[in-house]
């Protein structure tokens, strides 16, 4: 490969048509094969859904999936348990999300979950004497209500419910429940005043 660095340039240039060409029907068939591997994977998908790549499945799969949604890569779904993840319509879960449940995690419509953001609804059991491997778990649920914006890397734990409309920061990690239209940031999350508050951006 080495021997082809210096006509590197100029193939690029001789190929760069073709793969302008290619790269549109290549990429509408990932879509596709993707979509086929989730909806054998988790029986019910509707044809609305767009799947940019297949998400991590583990666990017994018990999830529920709304139409209309728009999963980029990379994400992470796992379900052990009774747990149970439920997405609404018009959910947007950006690169890397990671959704793990052993209780139920639910996120209403027209949510959008920001990269690598990661909503957790069990935590292991510790304490003196106790080996945290096999201590077993707490599990409580998640619940998102509907237009929630959870920003890029935010993490939220068990038992939090987050109102209509509420927005958490990126790199929050939000321990208690949010009111709905409400903004927090912050570790632990906290609410933002609103004086600080800035619009813009996406999830």
């Amino acid at each position: 490969m080495a021997s082809l660095r210096p006509f590197k340039p100029l193939l690029s240039l001789a190929l760069w048509p073709l793969a302008r060409l290619a790269d549109k029907p290549f990429a509408a068939w990932r879509r596709l094969w993707a979509y086929a591997r989730l909806r054998a994977a988790v029986p019910g998908v509707d044809a609305s859904v767009v799947v940019l790549a297949m998400p991590e499945l583990h666990g017994t799969r018990r999830i529920g999936l709304g139409k209309d949604l728009y999963l980029y890569p990379g994400l992470y779904l796992e379900t052990q348990a009774a747990g149970r993840i439920e997405i609404g319509d018009g959910v947007v879960m950006s690169r890397g999300v990671h959704l793990v449940a052993f209780d139920r995690i639910s996120i209403g419509a027209g949510s959008m979950i920001g990269e690598y953001a990661s909503l957790r609804d069990a935590n292991h059991r510790h304490g003196a004497g106790m080996d945290l491997c096999h201590s077993g778990y707490e599990a409580r649920p998640i619940r998102l209500g509907r237009n929630v914006w959870i920003g890029r890397g935010a993490v939220v734990l068990a038992g939090v419910e987050i109102g209509d409309g509420a927005v958490v920061g990126a790199n929050a990690v939000v321990t208690r429940s949010v009111p709905a239209g409400q903004t927090v940031v912050g570790v632990p999350a906290r609410p933002l005043p609103p004086c600080q508050l800035v619009g813009g951006g996406k999830a």
